[in-house]
């Protein structure tokens, strides 16, 4: 497994690189932008401008190996991920530990502390060293990376909810909680600290609500996003924004500020391997492939 990891990595950064010199296992993986209209020639630090298109290098490594990764999600310096056989990891260094024997398939780390969707769809929250059955609504995915509140979608319906941080940050394994209603069809939800929130509806269109107040859940209107079909994305604590379109590709959200939090336009990042889930925290961009490759990237 090892040495297929590093041949892809390889071949990887032969279609990327044009030429320059492979040191160790890393490759270099551009974004390029997409909606630049000024065609100037420049460099600036590690951007380079050339006939209107932008190309940052990232680098790239084989993340601290878990077989079989599904799904992964980072926060506050914190990375948990999900395997095909449901079992959740939590990432100390550069090893990883189980948090669970096999039922959590969806696993969310933030301000709220870390949550989870099992095969049930049920809900949990992690609590002294368990997850710990959430009554209340059923949950096909859930986030935790909102300033203190936890959202999710339901199961067939796909309805957006919002579990107010009075809830989520006090719960301690007794009693039920109260969710409220989003008003949108979402099949993937997720917030962070800054900038609102982001969520992907059933015909993987794009939508952003720039406010949602963690001690009430209220929230702005809803805004479509257009330019791309997404299945999933992801929020940092920063305010970035990712995500995976339909065909597998990496796209980030670009211009993103507290007077037009939903950006401007998407920029794309070149990985050469069609990606199946992401998350960004501290600058780092933790990205798991179809085939179940864990990459590891930074500036």
């Amino acid at each position: 497994m090892k040495a297929v990891a590093a041949f892809l990595l390889v071949l990887c950064y032969l279609a990327g690189s044009h030429g320059k010199s492979l040191s160790d296992s890393f490759f270099m993986t551009q974004f390029i932008v997409e909606a630049v209209k000024d065609g100037m020639n420049k460099t600036i630090g590690s951007t380079h401008i050339h006939d209107g298109f932008v190309f940052t290098a990232w680098n790239c490594k084989v993340g601290p190996r878990l077989y079989n990764i599904k799904q992964i999600d980072a926060g506050q310096g914190q990375v948990v991920a999900t395997d095909k056989y449901n079992r959740a990891y939590y990432l100390i260094r550069t090893y990883w530990y189980s948090m669970s024997s096999g039922y959590i398939k969806h696993a969310s780390v933030g301000p709220a502390g870390i949550w989870g969707t099992d095969t049930k769809n049920k809900v949990y929250k992690y609590i002294g060293g368990n997850f710990t059955l959430v009554n209340g609504l059923s949950m096909e995915q859930v986030d935790a990376g909102g300033d203190g509140q936890v959202v999710g979608v339901t199961p067939s319906t796909y309805r957006a909810y919002c579990l107010r941080d009075s809830y989520s940050l006090a719960y301690k394994g007794t009693g039920s909680v109260s969710w409220n209603y989003h008003s949108r069809i979402l099949k993937y939800y997720t917030c962070g600290p800054k900038y609102g929130c982001w969520g992907v509806d059933s015909s993987s269109r794009v939508y952003h609500t720039p406010r949602v107040t963690p001690s009430s859940c209220s929230y702005s209107s809803w805004r479509y996003v257009s330019g791309l079909s997404m299945k999933m994305i992801e929020v940092a604590s920063d305010g970035s924004v990712f995500g995976v379109a339909t065909n597998g590709r990496v796209y980030q959200r670009m211009s993103i500020y507290s007077s037009r939090p939903q950006g401007l336009y998407w920029s794309s990042v070149s990985m050469c391997m069609p990606i199946s889930h992401l998350t960004y925290d501290l600058g780092n961009l933790w990205v798991v492939t179809n085939s179940s490759m864990f990459l590891q990237c930074s500036k």
